[in-house]
């Protein structure tokens, strides 16, 4: 089980932490798996990728973490290492660090596809995200996406500086309010009897574990890509940074 430190805030770089196991190679051309006591790694889900960094240990060496990724449940948190890397020994301490250029740029996309959320009122069938785009798919006919109102909505939206804060209700509260799950294909992290959800001021409150950004005039300008059909209930919009 390790201390999601990232859920406690986003914008933390680094820690130190103990060694808590470390997994043999899943498969060949991979590299050890790394627990640790806490992190400030995000672990790929909900659209999101995992972090990656470094570890660095005692004795000056840095290893590589190429992917971070669940293990089993919602708490263990597995840092892969580069193939062919000595891993550390469980019981050592380590400083873990993030490539925060990297997470920041995710922040921004996440918290800009919550935006996404209050700009096209329909289900949200799907969505992913990546250094340098975004999407949302919606269950919504094709004609009713405007791509210059979308994108017009996203930059008053981000330009207003929005508050974004997080707060937990329990699994009971969750299934007592199923309208707060706003997309369809992924399910609330669940796990550990409460759910993380995301609100962003006046506009958008839903579960959602990953990390964003304080504010949105933190994201800075968007534009809308494009706009196409992926089947009949999944319209993608996809978004970029002006930038």
């Amino acid at each position: 089980m390790s201390r999601a430190l990232f859920r406690e805030d986003a914008y933390l770089r680094r820690c130190t932490a103990r060694v808590d196991a470390v997994h043999a190679p899943a498969a060949e051309g991979q590299g050890h798996a790394v627990e640790l006591e806490a992190t400030v790694f995000y672990p790929t889900g909900g659209g999101q990728p995992g972090d990656t960094g470094v570890l660095r240990l005692a004795d000056g060496r840095e290893l590589r973490v190429t992917d971070t990724r669940k293990g089993e449940g919602e708490t263990q948190i597995l840092h892969l290492l580069e193939p062919g890397a000595a891993p550390p020994a469980p019981g050592d301490s380590v400083e873990a660090e993030i490539d925060w250029e990297r997470r920041h740029r995710l922040m921004r996309f996440h918290t800009a596809l919550h935006l996404l959320c209050a700009a096209v009122p329909a289900p949200v069938t799907g969505g992913r995200m990546a250094e340098d785009k975004a999407h949302l798919d919606f269950d919504i006919e094709m004609e009713k996406l405007d791509k210059d109102a979308i994108e017009a909505k996203l930059n008053a939206l981000a330009a207003a500086g929005l508050a974004c804060s997080a707060r937990w209700i329990s699994d009971a509260e969750l299934d007592a309010n199923p309208q707060l799950v706003r997309t369809m294909s992924v399910a609330p992290p669940r796990g550990t009897g409460e759910v993380r959800l995301l609100e962003v001021a006046g506009i958008d409150l839903q579960p959602c574990g990953g990390t964003h950004v304080r504010n949105t005039a933190e994201i800075g300008r968007l534009q809308v890509a494009r706009i196409r059909s992926e089947g009949k209930r999944n319209k993608r919009v996809t978004l970029v940074f002006a930038d």
